[in-house]
């Protein structure tokens, strides 16, 4: 039976993992897939914005409906539709029907990815939970080091068609494996109108920058997300009488807008720019997301227990450094810049869950994790418009990254010089786009 346990953790590993991989191949692969089905050029940022709006609007929603209606269930169903529009993305005819089918796509990550650590604390309790929780961390780096390699080496052995049809043998696996699962379930309000603002709003912020116009849409977006603050039964309202948490959000969208928005420059100044192959391109951002990798296990285990929320900074300094270094020498400056992201990431999340109390840090995670991906699309929005205005000048789109990493760490500073409460047990954020 403990096998058992150990064995239906290995699907909800394998479901991070596919959904951290889904994003970083495609980013790999985009250029070709926009060589191949044409469209617009605006097509190469939505067909990772496509996926990651609909995840990172319905991710708090999918949590609060594996709550109601069973998290195995939810977890089975969500990675079902996974694979089967896995499916039809890899046999899409043009950019649009491939945008369409990355949006479902995205919807039914938003319906597994919340339910692996409620599983995960439900099969587990004490040591074994500890444990269990910390494997997330190293599955995540590896699968962040395997996806551009991997997106690379698919692309050009075989088509970019593959690319997604990746998918379908993991998924098949993990439903295999799910049944290994316990069911678990708890009484939640599920609240339609605070998902529908939610959506809306994300929605309308991100569409006029990826088009660069209908800038009017900001606005009403701006609104629309300000009234899900409202909305009880969607966000934990509780979670901001701690006033640096507000602070971790902010913090936590722009700096994953920066690490979206630079991996997908990267790429695309290597292979519109420089006229560089797909296999090269994804070899370009081993340094970054090995580095990355690395100094999260490192920081993880003894950095932070002993340098604390500074940590912070530190990253943020190692970061910058490899940002201002870019535009020269690129690849000592991602392998800088990767260190810097590892450092940060563990003493982040690490600073942002402490004051939070036992009964909200599942939703203090499931938040974190949703403006992550928010962040992320709007990383991917801004940092590509700014790019594809000026495919030679990489320097602008570094540059832009620099002056956001600085506000980062104005961000940072409020989530620590306010004085602490009690330290509940952190939950592990997600660290992937």
């Amino acid at each position: 039976m403990k096998n058992m346990r150990w064995i239906g953790l290995i699907a909800l590993l394998v479901a991070e993992a596919m959904n951290l991989l889904d994003a970083t191949i495609v980013q790999v692969a985009a250029p070709v897939i926009h060589t191949d089905l044409g469209g617009r050029t605006a097509d190469l940022q939505w067909f990772s914005a496509a996926y990651t709006l609909p995840f990172a609007a319905l991710l708090i929603t999918g949590g609060r409906l594996g709550d109601r209606f069973g998290r195995r269930r939810c977890f089975q169903l969500g990675v079902a539709v996974f694979v089967l529009t896995s499916t039809a993305c890899a046999l899409a005819s043009t950019s649009s029907l491939l945008i369409g089918f990355r949006a479902v796509q995205g919807a039914s990550a938003a319906l597994v990815i919340p339910e692996t650590i409620g599983l995960i604390k439900t099969s587990f309790t004490g040591r074994e939970l500890s444990k269990a929780l910390g494997t997330i961390g190293p599955v995540m780096g590896l699968a962040g080091i395997s996806g551009p390699l991997l997106g690379g080496v698919i692309t050009e052995a075989t088509s970019w068609r593959a690319v997604f049809l990746v998918n379908v043998p993991l998924g098949l696996a993990v439903l295999a494996l799910s049944h290994l699962l316990p069911e678990s379930a708890a009484p939640q309000r599920i609240d339609l109108v605070g998902t529908l603002l939610l959506t809306g709003g994300t929605a309308l912020i991100v569409y006029p920058i990826l088009q660069s116009q209908s800038w009017y849409l900001l606005v009403p977006g701006a609104v629309l997300l300000g009234l899900c603050f409202l909305r009880k039964d969607l966000i934990e309202v509780s979670l901001f009488a701690h006033r640096g948490f507000a602070p971790a959000l902010i913090t936590s969208a722009l700096f994953f807008a920066v690490m979206s928005g630079v991996t997908l420059v990267v790429v695309l100044h290597q292979q519109l720019t420089l006229h560089h192959t797909v296999m090269r391109s994804s070899l370009v951002l081993l340094p970054w997301s090995a580095a990355s990798g690395i100094a999260s296990l490192v920081a993880g285990q003894w950095l932070v227990a002993r340098f604390g929320s500074r940590l912070m900074y530190v990253g943020l300094g190692v970061l910058l450094a490899g940002l201002a270094l870019a535009p020269y020498v690129l690849l000592p400056s991602l392998a800088l810049g990767g260190v810097g992201v590892g450092l940060f990431t563990t003493s982040f999340f690490t600073e942002a869950l402490h004051r939070v109390e036992p009964h909200q840090t599942g939703s203090a995670a499931g938040l974190l994790n949703a403006v992550q991906q928010f962040g992320g699309t709007l990383g991917v929005a801004v940092f590509g418009t700014v790019f594809l205005r000026h495919p030679v000048a990489i320097d602008r789109s570094t540059w832009v990254a620099v002056a956001v990493i600085v506000v980062t760490a104005a961000t940072a500073h409020l989530m620590r010089r306010l004085p602490e409460r009690g330290r509940a047990e952190p939950v592990p954020a997600s660290t992937g786009r």
